[in-house]
């Protein structure tokens, strides 16, 4: 094993790592994790889903429901930045456990709101955990994959995320008529049960133990990582690789903003806001739109929702399997161009009935959502271990921005009586700044983390 100063390198951590065989550990962590994500992901979509009641329960104009969606990415936006430097200070694993329980109480505290106003703080504080929890847990999803199958393996834990928002939509579908919006909330407080298991079942990222200097602690965790893989497969395990990696120097936050970082942090931004833009400028008001531009009952509407939602999880589905094969890059303007063409028949069409809109909605979702998970991938393989959740969350803080904004324009055009056409024109500009910006992106095909940052 390679040492420095007599303690395990970065490098013999990392082969380590990447010598270990898919293994029954590996989807014990990535259910776990995945758990996680999952009701972030339904919690995130709540309020979409109740907007329509909402709307006509309290009585709100289009400003007080575009503040009462928008208030929970606020929180976001705050929770990626705080997340990031938790992350790379306490550690991966307990970030996550904080901001699980911080999302599903504050959930709690949603349903029992009285008014759009404490409906507004509770979605606040409930942003910020869920702001905070994925970035970071897809810093160690990065952290413990393989590379030569990290993008696949990072991937197909990301469908959880999708499959999370379809729950959340098809789950409204039923309970929303049924048992009105508060139940919806009272099922998105189930994560707190997630939170107090999470540290007792999931090892904290050896990577990261090794970087904070915690080299004990991080020799004792990848020791318990491979007894645990080599007895799922009952095989011996194959020997790493040599490495004469030496320990990363240790970094600041401005780290993210000199050298080749600045550029890759520049890209990074870029791409995290346009996607989230576009994506949530639809996603938060199509229910809405459904009924009140199309006189659809909410029952369709939701339904409506859900099939662009399964589209997205088919979308990210098809980027797992592409994107170890043709690379990052190339599967990231793909799925911006897709976008664009998607939304611009919809520009074009004049956006003139409800299938129509769902139709192409749909086939949006299907290269959005590949465009997220591929960012999150992403993300974490850009920067060094010390700085990669900050890395990864400042994406986050970009995409938050991104979440804020496209509803907000969007509501805007609609407030001021603009025509769909021109709603989803202008998404479809920014989607074309997307594909150019992704342009410039840096491969990272087929490399280790190390590799990447050395």
């Amino acid at each position: 094993m390679t040492t420095v100063a007599g303690k395990p390198a970065l490098g013999s951590i990392a082969a380590r790592l990447e010598r270990l065989p898919h293994s029954r550990w590996h989807i014990k962590v990535r259910f776990l994790i995945g758990a996680v994500t999952f009701f972030e992901a339904f919690d995130q979509l709540l309020a979409a889903s109740a907007l329509p009641v909402l709307m006509k329960e309290w009585n709100l104009s289009t400003g007080q429901a575009t503040f009462a969606v928008t208030s929970a990415s606020v929180g976001m936006l705050l929770g990626a930045l705080a997340a990031g430097w938790l992350g790379d200070h306490i550690g991966r694993v307990r970030t996550v456990a904080l901001g699980v329980a911080v999302t599903g109480l504050a959930s709690l505290a949603v349903a029992f709101s009285g008014s759009i106003e404490t409906f507004s703080l509770f979605r606040f504080l409930q942003g910020l955990g869920i702001g905070g929890v994925v970035p970071v847990a897809a810093t160690y999803i990065n952290e413990i994959a393989r590379s030569d199958k990290r993008g696949r393996f990072v991937l197909l834990y990301e469908m959880i995320f999708p499959a999370g928002l379809a729950a959340a939509t098809l789950l409204a579908v039923w309970v929303v008529p049924a048992f009105g919006w508060r139940a919806m909330f009272l099922v998105g407080a189930l994560p707190v049960l997630i939170a107090a298991l999470l540290p007792r079942h999931v090892e904290e990222s050896p990577r990261w133990l090794l970087a904070r200097g915690r080299t004990e602690e991080a020799e004792a965790a990848i020791a318990r990582i491979e007894a645990e893989v080599a007895r799922a497969t009952a095989e011996e395990l194959p020997a790493p690789a040599p490495s004469t990696d030496e320990n990363e120097p240790k970094g600041t936050l401005m780290d993210l903003f000199r050298g080749r970082y600045l550029r890759r942090t520049a890209v990074l931004s870029g791409l995290w806001f346009v996607a989230y833009y576009v994506n949530h400028g639809i996603s938060t008001w199509l229910p809405s739109l459904y009924t009140k531009e199309f006189d659809l009952d909410l029952t369709t509407a939701l339904v409506f929702t859900l099939v662009s939602n399964v589209t997205g999880l088919l979308g990210t589905f098809v980027m797992a399997m592409l994107i170890d094969r043709i690379g990052r890059r190339p599967a990231l303007i793909g799925a911006f161009v897709g976008t664009v063409l998607s939304l611009g028949v919809l520009a074009v069409a004049g956006a003139t009935s409800g299938g129509q809109v769902a139709l192409f909605a749909s086939c949006t979702t299907f290269f959005l959502y590949a465009i997220n998970a591929g960012l999150y991938l992403y993300s974490p393989e850009l920067y060094p271990t010390f700085n990669r959740a900050k890395g990864a969350a400042f994406g986050g803080l970009w995409n938050r921005i991104g979440v804020i904004l496209g509803p907000v324009t969007v509501g805007a055009i609609i407030g001021a009586g603009g025509s769909l056409a021109l709603v989803f024109a202008q998404l479809a500009v920014v989607g074309v700044v997307g594909a150019v910006i992704a342009w410039f992106a840096v491969e990272t095909k087929g490399k280790t983390l190390e590799e990447l940052n050395s």
